[in-house]
């Protein structure tokens, strides 16, 4: 399901007002003076028992979450599983125990469809302490909202961040709402007296259970309490449908070939302006076209559910496809922007297809071109030289091929998985050191699935026992204790960002300043010549030890100097 931006305002909004009756009231983060008073104010969340005479006490199991060293990796120690119908809010409370040296040593929330070792486990979304996380398509990190102070006014909140969520006693509501939505709200009371609050929401399931736990990274949980009681949001009334569109229908369809619908996607939008895809089992075909015949066909697709599922007057639109000859021949007319790979590893290369155009021959003689979306396109050998991959339409009686040439220059090393599956935090380049009042320039090319801004390399600047000064991304984003005397720059053209990551040559340059300061500067170069910059300077470091690493999630780079 995906909900526009609009409904996520107004559902916010709404949810809002219930938490601030029922949540953080007076939130006065400086309130706490004395060590009495910062008890009475845990004993006093720790005691809060909900009024609704509908409250469901879960067992915890395993109240110690992860080793009580905080040497837990990510993804290795894990909380019970607390399941969450619709319509009911989870209750968790908890002591945080980091190792201090990062934002993410602490809590970490994710929330799914079923337990990870189940049939049809999917992340809904994974959730830091230090508001940050991924997510499914419908995660929108733009949701997350916080408090977090700066309490020493030295202009860096995670030192304080850090400091306040030793020992937290953490309460943690996840309202699984009936309108299809999740609603998660942090509470967490410092041993200084600092409360920290940090919410999030997001598209689920209306009508299926959800699936939360804590994991650990670097850090465990004293689990205290856990219970499950109404949701605080109040459903909203059931809507009409009012459009439907249809995107992705085939253009042509081969004579022969019946499925006029292809892998075509239908979005329904509602009187109170949400979206969703709907299957294509929902939508009725008041006009169904005669595949049987040449020519161009009329295809009108209806739609006649509310929201809520019940039936209503229907929505309609209409798309056209051609029904054509077979193809007997394919042909690259233009081709794609990149025809030059760099690679390392001995793994096949998932071809780019940006700027291809691919010509059929039909049995008729007649040319026309071929979407790529009805084309597949196989991988390319990693092997130096010259290289072919092919291109392939399945047809309804026959399957024809052509190849695409490609150029492959190898390589000195990669960061990532070829097929894109590098996951954040897990492929690093070697260290580099910088010494003092010098440069370290790094030379690479960069292929990404391009789905966000991120997927693009990250350069980490640490010392030689790897704690870290500062991460920075590509994308005019950074953290760490060094980054809050950072000054970042670049000239990105946003609305292109993305779709033009993967092919590029990047160079980074990692200047130690000398003087407890260093700069990192990427130049790149897109595919299609054009070129950007970011510039990140004067982030704080210690000169007489700086080292340097890339890291890169769901792309990699192939290093060439």
């Amino acid at each position: 399901m995906k909900t526009t931006k609009l409904m996520k305002c107004v559902l916010y909004a709404t949810v809002l007002a219930a938490f601030v009756l029922v949540g953080c009231e007076d939130l006065d983060i400086y309130s706490i003076n004395a060590p009495s008073d910062l008890q009475r104010r845990i004993d006093s969340i720790a005691a809060a028992k909900p009024s609704t005479g509908d409250t469901t006490y879960l067992t915890i199991i395993s109240a110690i979450v992860g080793p009580e060293d905080n040497s837990a990796g990510w993804w290795a120690h894990f909380s019970d599983y607390f399941t969450i119908p619709s319509n009911k809010l989870l209750h968790l409370e908890f002591i945080n125990h980091g190792t201090g040296v990062n934002n993410w040593n602490n809590w970490n929330l994710a929330l799914a469809t079923a337990q990870r070792d189940a049939e049809g486990y999917a992340e809904y979304f994974l959730l830091r302490s230090d508001a940050y996380g991924w997510g499914n398509a419908d995660y929108d990190g733009g949701m997350i909202s916080h408090n977090y102070p700066d309490t020493d006014g030295d202009d860096d909140i995670w030192n304080d961040f850090r400091t306040t969520m030793q020992g937290a006693r953490v309460s943690l509501d996840v309202d699984h709402s009936a309108t299809g939505n999740v609603f998660v709200t942090a509470t967490a009371v410092g041993t200084n007296g600092i409360t920290l609050v940090q919410t999030y929401q997001q598209p689920v399931s209306a009508t299926d259970d959800i699936v939360a736990f804590l994991v650990c990274d670097g850090s465990h949980f004293e689990m205290k309490k856990a219970y499950l009681i109404p949701s605080k949001v109040t459903v909203i009334e059931d809507v009409n449908p009012v459009s439907i569109s249809v995107t992705g229908a085939p253009a042509f369809v081969e004579l022969g070939n019946e499925n006029f619908w292809g892998d075509a996607i239908a979005i329904v939008t509602f009187e109170d302006g949400s979206s969703e895809v709907v299957d294509s089992s929902e939508i009725s075909f008041n006009v169904i076209p005669d595949m049987t015949t040449l020519g161009k066909k009329t295809v009108v697709a209806a739609y006649s559910k509310t929201k809520q599922g019940a039936y209503c007057q229907a929505v309609s639109t209409i798309y056209t496809l051609e029904v054509t000859n077979s193809v007997a021949s394919l042909a690259v007319t233009t081709m794609p922007t990149l025809t030059t790979y760099y690679y390392f590893s001995s793994d096949s290369i998932i071809f780019n297809t940006a700027g291809i155009v691919v010509t059929g021959t039909y049995s008729d003689g007649t040319l026309a071109v071929i979407p790529n979306s009805a084309l597949k396109f196989g991988k390319i050998p990693a092997s130096s030289g010259a290289q072919t991959a092919v291109i392939s339409f399945v047809g309804a009686t026959k399957t024809v091929t052509t190849t695409c040439p490609f150029t492959l220059v190898q390589g000195i090393s990669q960061v990532g998985a070829t097929d894109f599956s590098s996951g954040w935090w897990t492929a690093f380049s070697d260290n580099y050191t910088v010494a003092s009042g010098s440069s370290k320039t790094i030379s690479m090319y960069c292929y990404s699935n391009q789905v966000n801004n991120w997927n693009s390399p990250c350069t980490i600047l640490r010392k030689a026992d790897n704690s870290e000064y500062a991460v920075v991304r590509m994308d005019s984003f950074g953290w760490g204790t060094g980054y809050g005397a950072a000054t970042p720059t670049s000239d990105w053209n946003w609305d292109t960002f993305k779709q033009n990551i993967s092919g590029s040559r990047i160079v980074i340059t990692v200047t130690n300043n000398g003087d407890n300061t260093a700069d990192i500067l990427y130049t790149v170069t897109y595919a299609n010549g054009e070129t950007h910059f970011q510039r990140y300077a004067g982030i704080s470091i210690d000169s007489s030890d700086l080292n340097c690493a890339l890291v890169t999630e769901g792309s990699y780079l192939v290093i060439v100097q």
